[in-house]
């Protein structure tokens, strides 16, 4: 087995997989259903290879996900069940549920919403992490749902099919927090790596627009809608967008303490705002001046 792996790295690296080393263990390790750690040791008493490994290498090699190949990903302190037809979680967005776990947690029993879920992996994690939390989750996308179910339905987050621009209309004004990890890839952007390029679905990175900041800017409003006054809303970015974002936010004169948050490469990738006031709803008229 110890030739195979160091064969199958170094064909992994050749096809310009960043983790060779790693993804050809964890390929291994899934197919024996045991951990790097144990793999390591089977392979230095010379255990045989396992059935089929060669085929995942080589679908690794040709850039298909190693969570596509494995059905798993690993998101915080949980483990998620992803495929076709969902985002991938990045260990980018552990910082963004982070920062909605600090602002949770000591509360008595918040109410948090995750707009855009996709595979689920902020929504379970907060509810994971929060004690007393009543989380919820919307989804627009079919293919997404059908991953989000099973991965929420074990820590009780209430899912719902929607649009994030309008969803749950019958809560407004009653969410502690909202997160959002929206798509928000500019219409013209094409992602550089071929997982994400040819696996990731489009509805979960194009933001809309030329600039990719429809999607942001609609759950920028529906936390605002959502939010209870004083609520803490915070939203995943490119990092270039975030000056884009601070500013929609200080617009649109509702929220207060707007913050830029780097992730762990010091990258800035998320901003947070406090709501001040309530929203006037989209589609409520004015009274005219008197």
């Amino acid at each position: 087995m110890e030739e195979a792996l160091r064969a199958a790295e170094r064909q992994l690296r050749a096809a310009g997989v960043p983790s060779p080393q790693v993804d050809a263990e964890l390929l291994a390790a899934h197919l024996l259903g045991v951990s790097r750690g144990r793999l390591r040791a089977l392979a230095l008493i010379g255990a045989p290879v396992p059935e089929g490994f060669q085929a995942l290498v080589d679908e690794r090699a040709r850039r298909v996900p190693l969570q596509h190949l494995t059905g798993v990903a690993y998101f915080r302190r949980i483990e998620l069940s992803v495929g076709p037809g969902v985002f991938v979680p990045r260990p980018e967005t552990e910082t963004v549920a982070q920062l909605v776990i600090d602002r949770a947690l000591g509360r008595a029993a918040p109410r948090i919403v995750d707009l855009g879920t996709g595979s689920g992996a902020i929504a379970a994690a907060v509810a994971d992490e929060v004690p007393g939390a009543e989380v919820y989750a919307v989804e627009l996308s079919d293919l997404a749902l059908a991953w989000a179910g099973p991965n929420l339905a074990r820590f009780g987050v209430h899912l719902v099919q929607g649009d994030l621009a309008t969803a749950l209309p019958e809560c407004d004004g009653t969410f502690d927090v909202v997160v959002s990890n929206p798509p928000y890839i500019p219409a013209e952007a094409v992602p550089q790596e071929p997982e994400v390029a040819e696996h990731d679905p489009r509805m979960a990175l194009y933001g809309g627009g030329a600039d990719g900041m429809e999607l942001p800017r609609a759950a920028a409003e529906s936390a605002a809608r959502l939010l209870r006054p004083g609520g803490y809303f915070v939203m995943e970015h490119a990092e270039v967008q975030a000056p884009w974002v601070a500013a929609v936010l200080e617009r649109a004169g509702v929220w207060t303490e707007v913050t830029t948050h780097q992730d762990l490469g010091g990258r800035d990738r998320a901003t947070s705002a406090v709501l001040t006031a309530e929203p006037v709803l989209p589609d409520t008229p004015r009274e005219a001046s008197r």
